[in-house]
């Protein structure tokens, strides 16, 4: 017997006693059934947290080295990007990039027929994988974030919790444990239980929220707890000043949530392109040169241009929310879309939400340079720009109006936020119908579907 067979045989037999206690037979059966989904939501929550602690100190000390030694990034982003590249490459290629796509693919596959292709998509092995390339990535100054890869982190971790269930336990979609953990993961690394509802009712599943709402919600707010539990009360941005905002505001927020909307729809065809050009190379050396370039390009346009090109971006975001530094030169937009899109596309494991909401912030703060806005209306512009990219990119609308009014305690401008992401969307289906997330799923679908079709 296997050693997690005896400890849940163990764990059963608590259990028993206290099921010897209750008369109800669907108390009995629901209790067993929420079982599963707690450990993975508390599992999950605390993995976020580690994993957050991590990814900013490989931040802090990428920032150190810069501050230092600005010239030794031209050798340290391109050896970190190639060990990234590197480790996904050769331990567990469904590691790269965010883990959005790849969570969306492995819903997909939870079928009796296609279950075995889930193991492609998420895993121990990936966990492992995910976090040390994008700890790689961030300490290089990639232009990457951590929330996409802890919901793929999340979604391993309950499909490995529902693979160690033993014959006799009550049985458990597979599907509904997967969608639970990336709803948890994402609510735990940004701390919106609500986002993270919204993201997996919006994103992750087309199915009837009723099949698994109560799993949905208590993974949820058990994974948030959890997290809030290690890292005490928080917002993931801060409460930003948005005192006497008025309505007049709105000549300004629609035109910046259509340029948003078009922008952002322009970096998720970028980095289909550049997935494209990369996957088209023929050989090692072809790919390793590829890597190298896109490095050097991040590290001598830092060194000589501007050092907010790297890393996620939330440092710029607090900067411009929270002092009174509310400028930026006109070029930080477009070199950090750059970055983004660079650092993606080369095949290493790294989320798009976080460079999307800095993205955003960027256009925000220059277009409001251009009037003569209080604080408080710069914030609001800020915060719309943030939403309009992550809207454009991510083509989920609620999800995203949902996590910045959480991280920001921003309710009381509901309103300018939702209108942003609702024009940023039309303009970026205008733009381009499918949205990056989609795209990208569908290149994992056809790629795990050709491996497997090789195997057999």
């Amino acid at each position: 017997m296997k050693p997690h067979h005896r400890i849940l045989l163990f764990l059963k037999s608590k259990f028993d006693l206290i099921f010897d206690l209750i008369d109800n037979e669907a108390i009995k059966k629901n209790l067993l059934n929420a079982l599963p989904f707690w450990a993975g939501a508390i599992l999950s929550g605390m993995a976020a947290v580690v994993y957050a602690k991590l990814f900013a100190w490989a931040e802090t000390a990428s920032r150190f080295i810069f501050e230092n030694s600005g010239w030794a990034f031209l050798f340290v982003t391109p050896l970190c990007f190639l060990f990234a590249c590197w480790l996904v490459s050769r331990f567990f290629p469904m590691a790269r990039g965010s883990g959005i796509p790849q969570v969306s693919a492995a819903i997909e596959f939870s079928n009796p027929r296609e279950n075995h292709k889930v193991n492609l998509l998420l895993g121990m092995r990936c966990i492992v994988v995910k976090i040390i390339s994008s700890l790689a990535m961030a300490l290089g100054g990639g232009v990457i974030g951590r929330e996409g890869p802890t919901i793929q982190i999340a979604g391993s971790i309950f499909k490995k919790i529902n693979d160690l269930l033993p014959e006799w336990y009550p049985k458990i979609s597979k599907r509904n444990m997967i969608v639970t953990g990336a709803a948890a993961g994402l609510a735990a690394a940004f701390n919106t239980p609500l986002g993270g509802i919204v993201f997996a009712i919006e994103e992750l599943t087309k199915t009837h929220f009723s099949f698994f709402k109560s799993a949905l919600l208590t993974g949820v707010i058990i994974s948030g707890l959890t997290a809030l539990h290690f890292l005490g009360s928080y917002l993931y941005l801060g409460y930003p000043q948005l005192n006497d905002v008025g309505i007049g505001l709105l000549w300004l927020i629609i035109p910046l949530a259509l340029l948003t909307g078009f922008v952002g729809s322009r970096l998720g065809s970028g980095i289909i392109y550049g997935l494209k050009v990369r996957n088209a190379l023929k050989n090692n050396f072809q790919k390793t040169a590829f890597v190298v370039l896109a490095g050097m390009t991040i590290a001598s346009l830092a060194f000589f241009l501007d050092r907010h090109i790297l890393g996620s971006g939330k440092e710029l975001m607090e900067t411009a929310l929270f002092t009174d530094q509310k400028t930026l030169p006109w070029h930080v937009p477009f070199i950090k879309f750059i970055g983004a899109a660079l650092s993606f596309c080369i095949g290493a494991s790294g989320g798009v939400f976080a460079p999307s909401l800095s993205i955003g912030a960027a256009i925000g703060i220059v277009f409001a340079g251009f009037f003569n806005l209080s604080p408080s209306e710069t914030n609001l512009i800020i915060l719309c720009g943030m939403t309009g990219f992550l809207t454009s990119v991510t083509r989920s609308p609620f999800t995203c109006s949902i996590l910045v009014i959480e991280m920001t305690n921003s309710h009381h401008v509901i309103f300018y936020i939702m209108l942003t992401a609702l024009f940023a969307g039309l303009t970026a289906t205008a733009a381009s119908r499918r949205s990056l997330y989609d795209r990208l799923k569908d290149m994992y679908v056809k790629e795990i579907n050709e491996k497997t079709e090789t195997k057999n």
